[in-house]
């Protein structure tokens, strides 16, 4: 199956794009529109399968990966402004020779400003000399395919089966929905030179933007300078971010900012930040409108290779983790390691842990390059602070983060609405979602205790040997992450965490264990209070021999600068209401 890149191929080789640039604008768009290539290539790009593996996989043997996005959201191109139509054609040109790609730019830049800018394509269309062709395609595509012709967003398609009775008075469905992402490892996001940011808002001409009060700090100005370098409007709306904000009144307040500022349901909002704005700017993206577009600029390693492009969005609530929450994946999810270098060292160690998990179950090779880059990883911000651009750090870096990410979505999209429990990504959070609040752990720490914890675990079962269960300690300890914390001696509490994770695993522990090797993944299903008890009395002595006793470095969200949620809790007051009632609660 090659016909779409084939035909993109035709039309580069068939039409002049610098006929555009030296001619009248209206007269050669109008002529663009008018020519036999134009039409052939505009029925593919409708017709494109725009969901299917294969095209995928056929713009990848093309090398035109970068193309992809582009060539789906073009299948709904009619219903486009000219603006937005000329950017997406020449981002899919430039997948397959960056020249041409550069001068249709340069069309869709004069495009952009030009009163023909904002009229839809398909306006434009049957005002033209082939008007009844294209009016009879819409008129067929209303019937046969409603998302090419009056989409409400481009990035999602659904499809519905019904069967009933006679008299209708039973009737069963079936639905299903489809949706499509990019996740892109960058660099120099904010660099004006670097397009992707103007090649996403370029076209509505504003950026709505949440940004965390600490990125702010250090990168503010940078922001502003890069949208006003394009022209584009920004709307920038300042959120602290820490880890007692992940609540339910941070989530309100970004649906009244969104609607103070006419935020439309097919307006991609610009989140920059880390893990807890991503959640919950995702969360609010998800219920503002049923469905909000958003783009995930990471700035931690928490949200570039976990959060940031996780289709889970949440927030705390009733003193639970992630209690209340929504599946929604950003349609575009950025990780650039440029932001890492004004991180704590502390901030960056706990977001280690994320990778860590993906490595022990799902990709030895990831781990391997781990072990590799060792300390070294924290020290230089992952090549970003202090090295030279030809640092071996550096290059490293990259290709640990491109894996971590690779590894990640491979497991979580193949699973988007969490519809089964078997998720390598969940290693490391069966036990900790029930202790990590209470004891004032980075999210990072508490991972990896459960990480080293499950290690044991799986040890103790003959899933993994011994050389590979001390691997793992190794390499969690090795960052400086935690493998032990007292608070994994409160009994009642480690069993209240397990009873709690199996209630939100459909009433199965489902824990997902390292088995047979590194980079394998096997699940845990069946585990009494009994055994808890005394695997965690036996991983505590194998502990004590490891550094610090187990204990990690700057393990506390007090110890870097983040209120201790164990102490600080904020409810509204129908929270407030339920928790008199709940006594298991952690408050």
């Amino acid at each position: 199956m090659t016909l779409t890149t084939s035909a993109v191929k035709a039309f580069i080789a068939a039409y002049d794009s610098q006929s555009l640039v030296d001619k009248d604008l209206e007269h050669a768009t109008e002529q663009l529109f008018a020519s036999s290539p134009f039409r052939e290539l505009l029925l593919v790009l409708i017709n494109a399968p725009a969901f299917a593996p294969e095209l995928g996989q056929e713009f990848a043997n093309a090398g035109a990966i970068e193309g992809l996005a582009a060539c789906r959201r073009l299948r709904s191109c009619l219903n486009s402004s000219l603006s937005h139509f000329s950017n997406l054609l020449s981002e899919l040109l430039g997948a397959f020779d960056v020249a041409v790609g550069a001068a249709w730019f340069k069309w869709a830049d004069q495009i952009r400003q030009s009163p023909l800018g904002q009229e839809k394509l398909l306006q434009v269309l049957v005002q033209g000399s082939e008007g009844d062709y294209y009016r009879q395609l819409a008129e067929h595509l209303v019937e046969t395919d409603p998302h090419a012709i009056h989409p409400t967003s481009s990035y999602r398609h659904s499809k519905g089966y019904v069967v009933s009775t006679d008299d209708d008075q039973t009737v069963e469905a079936v639905m299903t929905a489809s949706t499509f992402t990019s996740i892109r490892v960058l660099e120099n996001v904010l660099d004006p030179q670097q397009p992707i940011l103007r090649d996403t808002y370029i076209a509505a001409g504003r950026c709505v933007c949440l940004i965390d009060q600490n990125v702010e700090r250090f990168y503010g100005e940078q922001v502003e300078h890069y949208f006003a370098h394009h022209g584009i409007h920004l709307d920038k709306l300042v959120y602290r971010a820490m880890e007692v904000d992940k609540g339910i009144h941070t989530v309100e307040r970004m649906l009244g900012d969104f609607k103070r500022l006419g935020v439309s349901r097919n307006e991609p909002v610009l989140i920059i930040g880390g893990g807890v704005l991503t959640d919950t700017g995702g969360l609010a993206c998800a219920l503002y409108h049923r469905n909000t577009p958003y783009v995930m600029l990471s700035t931690s390693i928490v949200a570039g290779i976990d959060a940031g492009p996780s289709p889970r969005t949440c927030c705390d609530g009733f003193g639970y983790k992630n209690l209340f929450g929504a599946y929604h994946a950003p349609v575009l999810s950025i990780t650039d390691r440029t932001f890492f270098k004004t991180l704590k060292e502390g901030w960056l160690r706990h977001g280690v842990a994320e990778i860590i998990k993906m490595a022990v179950v799902k990709d030895a090779e990831l781990f391997a390059y781990l072990e590799q880059a060792g300390p070294e990883l924290i020290t230089t911000r992952f090549g970003a602070l202090d090295c030279p651009a030809d640092a071996p750090i550096g290059e490293l870096s990259q290709k640990i983060l491109g894996a971590a990410m690779r590894s990640y979505v491979e497991a979580e999209y193949d699973n988007l609405y969490e519809t089964h429990q078997c998720r390598p990504h969940a290693y490391g959070h069966t036990w900790s979602p029930g202790f990590e609040i209470a004891s004032g752990l980075l999210h990072g720490h508490a991972v990896s205790i459960g990480m080293g914890f499950g290690a044991y675990v799986s040890y103790r079962h003959e899933w993994i040997s011994k050389a590979d269960f001390e691997r793992i300690l190794n390499l969690i300890s090795s960052f400086g992450l935690s493998l032990w914390s007292d608070i994994l001696l409160e009994r009642d509490l480690m069993w209240a965490a397990q009873e709690k994770i199996v209630q939100k695993r459909g009433n199965n522990l489902v824990a997902p264990l390292p088995k047979g090797a590194i980079g394998q993944c096997g699940y845990l299903n069946e585990m009494t209070q009994d055994e808890l008890i005394i695997a965690v009395s036996e991983y505590q002595a194998i502990c004590a021999e490891y550094p610090r006793a187990g204990g990690g470095i700057d393990s506390l969200c007090s110890e870097v600068g983040l209120e201790d949620p164990s102490t600080i809790a904020h409810h509204t007051p129908a929270e407030a209401e339920a928790l008199s009632s709940m006594p298991e609660a952690i408050a």
